[in-house]
C-alpha cells in the first residue's frame, strides 16, 4: 500500500481549487451584493465565520515560518506572494441538530475526517495539495487544552485522533510534528457545512466506476452517473467499506471524484450572475467555517483569495502521503520513508 498521486502522474487540478474556489466564491459575493444590499450582507457573512487563535496556544515551539515576501503593488496594503502553507480539515463534527443529523452521532466529539495540507508555492502561481489518510498510525503530541493543561503524548495513535481530543490546535500541531512544515494557515468545514454548500450549487453529477453499498455511509449507488443531493454527495465523501478493499485511500479516491464535479458544478451554474445564488453559496460556506485568527474575516478571507487570482485549476498537483501498511495492523498505515520526508520536504 503507498500513497500516489490521486489525478495521474503529475496530476492538477484537485481539492486545492475547491480551497480557492470558496474564497473566491465568498468574494464575489461581496462583491456582487454590496450595492444591493450594502453593509448587511457583510456583516451576516463576516459573523459566521468562527476562529481558533492557535498561534497563540501553540507559542513558539513550532516549525519555522517561511519567508513572506510582499507584491510589487503600489498598494498601501500590498497582496502577499510568499509561500504559504493551509491545514484545510472537513470535520465530522456532531455539534448541533444539522450536524448529528447527517450522521455526526452525539454532540461529545468530533474527528478529522478528511486533512489536507496545501502549499502554495511562492509568487502563488503553483500549488500541491497532500491528503493524510486519517488512519495513518502517528506520535500525537502533548497539546494544550482550552480548559488548561494539555494532552499526554500518545504513540501509534489514529491521526485523525488529534482533532477529536485537542480540537484544532492539536491538529496542527499533530500535523507539524508529522510533517516539519509550519501551518501558516488552518480551514475547516464541518458535514452541515458541505451538505448546504452541494444544495446551494443544485446538487452534483458524479460518475462512479463500481457499486457501491455502504452499510456505514447508509449509501447504495449502482455503478454509472448519479445526480446528488447535499446528504448523498456527503455520504459519498465518507463511504469506504463499500469499495476496493475498505482502505482510507479508497475514500480518498472518491473525494476526488467529488470535488472535480463539484468544480465542474461551480463552473456552469455561472453563479457570478446569479447574486441570489452566490449568496446562497457565501452563507453556506461561510456559516461552516473555522479559520485561524488569521482568516477570520470576510477582509482576510477577500485578501487571501485576491492573491491566489493568478492560481488557475491546471497549476495545482494533488497527492497523497506515501504510506505502507503498518507492521503490526494490517487496518493500519505509517508513513513510507524516506518518500514521505521527501515529499514535506519540498514544502517547507
Amino acid at each position: 500500500m503507498t500513497g500516489v498521486d490521486e489525478s495521474g502522474e503529475g496530476g492538477r487540478g484537485g481539492r486545492r481549487s475547491v480551497v480557492v474556489k470558496t474564497v473566491g466564491l465568498t468574494v464575489a459575493a461581496v462583491l456582487v451584493l454590496g450595492a444591493a444590499a450594502g453593509g448587511l450582507a457583510y456583516w451576516h457573512l463576516n459573523d459566521n465565520i468562527k476562529s481558533v487563535d492557535i498561534d497563540s496556544a501553540l507559542g513558539d515551539d513550532r516549525p519555522a515560518r517561511g519567508v513572506t515576501t510582499p507584491s510589487a503593488s503600489a498598494s498601501a496594503t500590498p497582496l502577499p506572494t510568499g509561500a504559504v502553507n493551509l491545514l484545510v480539515l472537513g470535520s465530522d463534527s456532531r455539534s448541533g441538530a444539522a450536524n448529528e443529523e447527517l450522521g455526526g452521532g452525539d454532540s461529545s466529539g468530533a474527528r478529522s475526517d478528511t486533512a489536507m495540507v496545501v502549499h502554495v508555492e511562492a509568487g502563488r502561481a503553483g500549488a500541491t495539495v497532500v491528503s493524510i489518510p486519517r488512519d495513518t498510525l502517528v506520535t500525537r503530541p502533548s497539546c494544550p487544552l482550552p480548559s488548561g493543561g494539555s494532552t499526554a503524548v500518545a504513540y501509534r495513535a489514529m491521526f485523525n485522533s488529534a482533532y477529536a481530543v485537542g480540537g484544532a490546535v492539536c491538529a496542527v500541531k499533530t500535523v507539524e510534528e508529522l510533517t516539519g512544515v509550519r501551518m501558516d494557515h488552518y480551514l475547516e468545514i464541518d458535514f452541515s457545512g458541505f451538505a448546504k454548500l452541494v444544495d446551494a450549487l443544485g446538487g452534483v453529477t458524479v460518475t462512479t466506476e463500481q457499486d457501491i453499498d455502504d452499510d456505514y455511509s447508509h449509501l447504495k449507488l449502482a455503478a454509472g452517473t448519479h445526480h446528488l443531493d447535499g446528504e448523498r454527495a456527503l455520504a459519498l465523501a465518507r463511504t469506504r467499506h463499500g469499495i476496493g478493499d475498505g482502505s482510507d485511500l479508497g475514500r480518498i479516491a472518491l473525494q476526488q471524484t467529488l470535488v472535480k464535479a463539484l468544480l465542474a458544478q461551480m463552473s456552469s451554474t455561472e453563479l457570478l450572475t446569479d447574486p441570489a445564488g452566490l449568496y446562497r453559496v457565501a452563507d453556506a460556506v461561510t456559516g461552516s467555517l473555522t479559520t485561524d485568527t488569521g482568516l477570520d474575516s470576510l477582509t482576510e478571507l477577500i485578501r487571501f483569495g485576491q492573491s491566489l487570482r493568478g492560481l488557475a485549476a491546471d497549476d495545482v498537483r494533488t497527492v497523497t502521503m506515501p504510506v505502507v501498511t503498518a507492521p503490526a495492523d494490517p487496518n493500519r498505515v505509517v508513513a513510507k520513508e524516506p518518500a514521505a520526508g521527501k515529499l514535506w520536504r519540498s514544502l517547507r
